[in-house]
């Protein structure tokens, strides 16, 4: 027999959802403070300029790995859950990525002499290359997801995360640039794909032509449904290297990837609860998805709400000392991509019930219809005013969507807030404000640590005014901590 360490076996002798749920936020969170630094790092040495080409690499790489996806990676996630005749759809799923990335691959090479993005740095040959790795990572990683091995998939990720950023930092470090921060997503990209691989008990077998049709039914929406979301989420990159420079797209990118932090609890939920939810629904347990989303929306809204709101009281200064002088210009842009966090809550977690329930074709209204209104702000505004522009567009895609997709999930389920936690966690947050404010009028925030001491604050008062205003949630997480072993104060 062998004996777990007693952290471990407390944590395998939780509930599946919270457990689950647990590590992904774990995962989550791990993997976005190391991007956080590294990025800190790669600013200060490389400057706004030379950070640019790597974002719209990374925004070329989404949309052409979405082409090599087809959507079949959700299918098959969807299929496989169900727990029929997996083996089968997993089999299909990998020959259909394989004759996708064919189709990828010469698309790009098709619309080459019209990207100049792509003629530096060996670039093309770079995406070329992360298409074909990210084939072997999709599979693997949407195989242990379809499994319900939710902690191996984000285990997989944090993996290519940290890999890609150590090597990332070594390759600046010794000059390599934009080519060195290509080249570390690549290498953290294969090493992630062989962890899950390590994990996958699903094996080859003989599908027929009515797999080929229920991946190929399901799959037709989901790729509509995220090609919305692949537009509205490079579009704007891509236009703003298109009409400003690479600084700019620098600055912008920048921006967004702070506001990602408020996104943590959203992100690990969406991953945990979408095999569960597609489960519950072959199961017809509408209710257990309906309790389920609200206390997402709840959890979610648990970290988004603060970190928008210490995030416009905070912000300019933040990027100031974090990243650079340069990309302080960026603050505006910033506190409306902190609200667009916030509006993701909704979009992000009832897109992902709408698919999880077999409905995906309502994702794609959604989500389509977004994205249009998005391309068409981005042109209207990114000449107009720039990266603002780019930042107010996103932001009513978010409000379009998450609307048209409560619209559909409504008829479905009953989508609803809990009314007293909401209200909770925006009197928190407000009163973090106040004091937020108060701090910043007596104390001038002149260097890093005065900064750093005033998130410290707000993080205190937010947490300390909501555990003493909302019961329910001072009992979870209580709960939480107990089931780990940790002392939980007698004061609280």
């Amino acid at each position: 027999m062998v004996l777990q360490p007693r952290p471990i076996s407390r944590l395998m002798g939780m509930d599946p959802v919270r457990r689950q749920s647990l590590i992904s936020l774990a995962s989550t969170v791990g993997l976005t403070a190391a991007g956080f630094v590294a990025t800190m790092y790669f600013t200060h040495v490389l400057g706004k300029a030379a950070y640019g080409p790597y974002a719209l690499f990374l925004a070329y790489y989404g949309i052409f790995n979405l082409i090599g996806d087809g959507g079949f990676g959700g299918a098959a996630v969807k299929r496989i859950s169900e727990e029929s005749e997996q083996n089968e759809y997993f089999t299909a799923f990998l020959v259909l990525r394989v004759l996708l990335l064919a189709l990828s691959v010469t698309a790009l090479l098709a619309i080459r002499p019209f990207i100049d993005d792509l003629q530096g740095e060996g670039t093309l040959f770079w995406l070329v290359l992360a298409l074909v790795i990210g084939v072997f990572t999709g599979v693997t990683g949407n195989g242990v997801y379809g499994e319900g091995k939710v902690g191996v998939n984000q285990s997989g990720g944090l993996l290519n995360s940290l890999v890609k950023i150590l090597l990332q930092v070594v390759a600046v470090f010794f000059g390599y640039g934009a080519a060195g921060l290509i080249g570390g997503f690549v290498a953290g990209l294969f090493v992630g794909g062989l962890f899950t691989l390590r994990f996958l008990t699903l094996r080859p077998a003989r599908f027929t032509g009515r797999h080929l049709r229920n991946l190929s039914t399901f799959s037709f929406w989901i790729f509509l449904a995220s090609s919305g979301v692949i537009i509205f989420s490079h579009a704007d990159t891509i236009l703003v290297g298109y009409f400003m420079t690479d600084a700019d797209v620098s600055v912008y990118q920048i921006a967004f990837q702070f506001t990602t932090a408020a996104a943590f609890t959203t992100t690990a939920l969406r991953t945990t609860l979408y095999p569960k939810i597609s489960r519950w629904h072959a199961d017809r347990n509408p209710t257990w998805i309906a309790n389920a989303l609200s206390r997402a929306f709840t959890y979610s809204l648990l970290l988004a709400v603060p970190v928008a709101v210490g995030g416009w009281v905070l912000g300019e200064r933040l990027l100031y000392f974090f990243y650079g002088a340069g990309f302080a210009e960026g603050a505006a842009a910033l506190g409306i991509l902190l609200l667009v966090q916030v509006v993701n809550v909704f979009m992000y977690l009832q897109t992902m019930t709408l698919n999880a329930i077999d409905r995906p074709r309502e994702s794609f209204y959604a989500t389509g219809t977004a994205a249009a209104v998005n391309v068409a702000l981005d042109l209207a505004l990114i000449p107009l005013i720039g990266i603002e522009g780019a930042a107010i567009a996103t932001l009513v895609t978010m409000l379009v969507n998450a609307a048209i997709a409560r619209h559909y999930l409504s008829k479905q389920i009953s989508v609803r807030l809990e009314r007293g936690p909401t209200l909770h966690i925006l009197i928190a947050a407000g009163l973090m404000a106040l004091v937020l404010l108060s701090y910043r009028a007596v104390i001038p925030l002149s260097n890093v640590f005065v900064v750093l001491a005033a998130v410290a604050l707000g993080a205190i008062v937010y947490g300390l005014v909501l555990l003493k205003a909302d019961r329910g949630i001072r009992d979870e997480l209580r709960d939480l901590v107990v089931q780990l072993g940790v002392p939980w104060p007698r004061w609280l």
